[in-house]
């Protein structure tokens, strides 16, 4: 008997009912290799070498443990957002003096700064898919991730980047058709190499829906409405007439380093900007902890799936699962069950230090997320 009343289906597309946000724990093969490649002890050729055999090894790990769209762990980055902004014509890496704020913790500290005007031609990315596609075969779905264009956007407006950001764009509506433009480009590529499933990683409207933003940005004379909506527009923008068969979905988040975070409050401020974004096929949301709200923003959604994030990827401890079926039970109140689909918060590494939990518990709570979506959706 279904331990829910309703009885709704398994999905043939992403996002499937059990999924994954994207990155995994770095094994220790991996982390060894980077170290050796930084102190100049191999050679860029043997870390990649070294890095194919590790995708190798998590996607058949993904596929063992019942996951239908899979991804490349985000095993050749460094950061999420930061290694795709530093691969797009006019951006570099650069250091700053300070790191992002998290709780209790501090990043390290770099940022990507523009060189010059932003384009794309190539990038280093396109093929990383391209692995990943002939390493995933067909009876799985490869996936890719990369940070929102309202992620890059906000990166280029950090305090020490803003000066260098307007000396290349006297106009921010240049830039924001540009970051698009880019963008678009950018996807284009990926499709042409054979992706079909593109996911938006996005921590702007986790900040958002921070009321301690607010105060700050409104005590700075601005107007968060206005970001809101410039973010909003931004998105839109860049997946705007893509392929009929690419499913675009987008993450928000509210920051996931070490096991911390670095806002709170829930969706109401952003829900209907945010759910009103076209072209969004679906949205992976937090909802694992009460710094994310309850459900009721939900009901600005416009017939998009939603992937409700109710089991932590910062932590081991698996999640009680009545719990688990009752917090499911009680978003149906805002959203069709079939609507639904279910995964971690964030993913296990959102930056190569990785979250406090092991390789095994990893794995053991993405096998527990499979059980409990089997048990509803049939």
């Amino acid at each position: 008997m279904s331990i829910i009343e309703h009885q709704a289906k398994q999905r043939n597309k992403t996002p499937f009912r059990h999924d994954i946000v994207g990155s995994f724990l770095r094994p220790e093969a991996l982390k060894a290799a980077r170290r050796k490649f930084q102190n100049g002890e191999i050679t860029a050729e043997q870390l990649k070498k070294v890095e194919d055999e590790e995708i190798v090894k998590l996607v058949a790990k993904q596929k063992e443990v019942g996951l239908k769209a899979v991804t490349d762990g985000e095993f050749r980055r460094s950061w999420w957002h930061l290694d795709f902004m530093w691969g797009l014509d006019g951006v570099e890496k650069a250091e700053v003096e300070k790191g992002y704020r998290f709780q209790g913790e501090e990043t390290r500290a770099e940022t990507a700064r523009l060189t010059g005007k932003i384009g794309f031609s190539d990038h280093p990315f396109v093929e990383h898919f391209k692995f990943l596609k002939s390493v995933a075969g067909d009876d799985v779905v490869a996936r890719q991730a990369i940070p929102a264009p309202a992620q890059f956007l906000a990166e280029l407006q950090r305090p020490e980047n803003i000066r260098g950001t307007e000396a290349v764009y006297a106009s921010r509506d240049e830039l924001i058709a540009d970051i698009a433009q880019a963008y678009r480009a950018a996807i284009l590529a990926f499709y042409e190499a054979g992706c079909r499933s593109l996911q938006l990683d996005d921590c702007t409207w986790g900040m958002l829906c921070d009321q301690n933003y607010w105060k700050t940005r409104h005590a700075a004379g601005e107007d968060v409405s206005q970001i809101a909506e410039t973010y909003a527009r931004l998105n839109e923008a860049a997946i705007c007439d893509l392929p009929e068969d690419l499913v675009v979905t987008t993450h928000v988040c509210r920051g996931n380093y070490h096991s911390t975070w670095a806002s709170s409050g829930g969706y109401e401020p952003v829900a209907e900007k945010l759910f009103g974004i076209g072209n969004i096929d679906a949205f992976y949301l937090e909802f694992d902890t009460e710094r994310a709200g309850d459900f009721s923003p939900l009901r600005f959604l416009k017939g998009q799936q939603v992937v409700l994030g109710l089991h932590s990827s910062k932590t081991g401890e698996l999640e009680d699962k009545e719990q688990i079926v009752s917090r499911i039970k009680e978003a149906t109140q805002y959203v069709d069950l079939e609507h639904i689909c279910l995964s971690p918060q964030c993913g296990f590494a959102s930056t190569e230090e990785g979250n406090i939990l092991t390789e095994e518990q990893q794995w053991k709570k993405l096998a527990f997320i499979k059980e409990i979506a089997d048990e509803i959706w049939k």
